[in-house]
């Protein structure tokens, strides 16, 4: 009897799919802490479908690519996990987007290591972005009509920059 893709899978059916034998899927367990199948009683352990997608990614890394496990270790920590799943179903358009998106993420970043408070940054319109990095005497007003401090402002900042990159990239994807 075949079980439906979306359920669970017991380490046997695991270590069968992957041609591994179940040690080597309990020692995975103690290197990477990505892969945790839930256990019940009895420690049984049950694998979830994204469990086994990133255990075939694993798989294909060390034993088809070479990778040393400190080197699947260093592409998990620096990408992710769905990074792993892509490159062992050889989703190259997905690894390609994750890519892109790790580059957009490190420029914004650098963006804003590179920021200084005293130069206000203009937005596209040329107006000071939403008042928020004018001058104490003339930034926002909050709940109870005191201006905000600057740190309070900042935190806004932060976020009115972090909404528009989510934007941006919504705006990608349509």
């Amino acid at each position: 009897m075949n079980k439906s893709p979306d359920a669970f899978k017991t380490i046997s059916e695991v270590a069968e799919d992957l041609d591994l034998p179940q040690h080597v899927l309990r020692f995975w367990e103690t290197r990477f802490t990505q892969i945790k199948p839930m256990k019940r009683g009895g420690g049984r352990r049950y694998y979830r479908p994204l469990d086994v997608e990133l255990l075939k990614g694993i798989r294909h890394l060390l034993y088809d690519q070479g990778y040393t496990i400190k080197g699947v270790q260093r592409l998990l920590r620096e990408n992710n996990a769905q990074f792993i799943i892509a490159l062992g179903n050889g989703d190259v358009a997905a690894v390609e987007a994750i890519t892109r998106q790790k580059q957009a993420t490190a420029a914004q970043d650098a963006a804003i290591e590179d920021y200084d408070p005293q130069e206000p940054r203009q937005s596209s319109g040329g107006r000071k972005l939403f008042g928020l990095l004018r001058g104490e005497e003339e930034g926002p007003m909050g709940a109870d009509s005191k201006r905000l401090n600057k740190d309070n402002r900042t935190l806004l900042q932060e976020a009115l920059f972090d909404l528009l990159e989510c934007k941006r990239l919504l705006d990608q994807v349509r």
